[in-house]
């Protein structure tokens, strides 16, 4: 009886340690489809998003059911033609005419001039798209908001963005911590 008394405490500290090692296993599993379906690390790469976001800072970002929204600040795929991930602003969606006055520097969408209080300076910088510009169904027009150093939708280089090219919604800057906080 001794050695079964011996066996059972062994076998018991075994099982305890393959318990351990199946949960942490689940855990992982679990994050991965999590950050798979519902929310991506992103990394800003630029200064087009100043003074919003920061070159080099981290983002988490919802993309599960995801539609966008005027003045959301988003993720747009990399595989668009501009050839690398995106962070700007939504600042029109389709049907939507915009309109930029470049003397006063401001954005006018449907005969009404936003309030950005988010952008870095009024918007003097023009490219290639005339205005007004509708918007055309199923995109979106962005813009970063450090407007006198961004290439956006004001861009046929960029041009509109296709709905079905934006990942999702930016919710939280997380590092550097510096900059931690809920992006607006």
């Amino acid at each position: 009886m001794e050695k079964q008394t011996a066996a059972q405490p062994a076998a018991a500290k075994g099982q305890g340690a393959f318990e351990w090692y199946e949960a942490l296993i689940s855990a992982a599993l679990v994050l991965v489809l999590v950050f798979s379906f519902f929310f991506r690390i992103i990394q800003v790469d630029g200064a087009s998003m100043v003074p919003t976001l920061q070159n080099g800072d981290k983002l988490i970002v919802w993309g599960a059911g995801y539609e966008p929204q005027r003045g959301d600040v988003v993720i747009v795929d990399s595989y668009t033609a501009y050839g690398k991930p995106l962070v700007k602003r939504v600042i029109a969606k389709g049907g939507d005419t915009i309109s930029i006055d470049y003397a006063s520097g401001t954005v006018t969408v449907n005969g009404e001039v936003l309030d950005e209080d988010y952008i870095a300076e009024p918007t003097y910088l023009g490219y290639d798209v005339e205005f007004p510009y509708t918007v055309p169904e199923g995109t979106v027009f962005v813009m970063g908001d450090n407007r006198n150093n961004s290439l956006d939708s004001r861009s046929s280089y960029v041009g509109c963005i296709d709905e079905r090219d934006i990942l999702g919604k930016v919710l939280v800057c997380f590092l550097p911590f510096s900059d931690f906080g809920v992006v607006k």
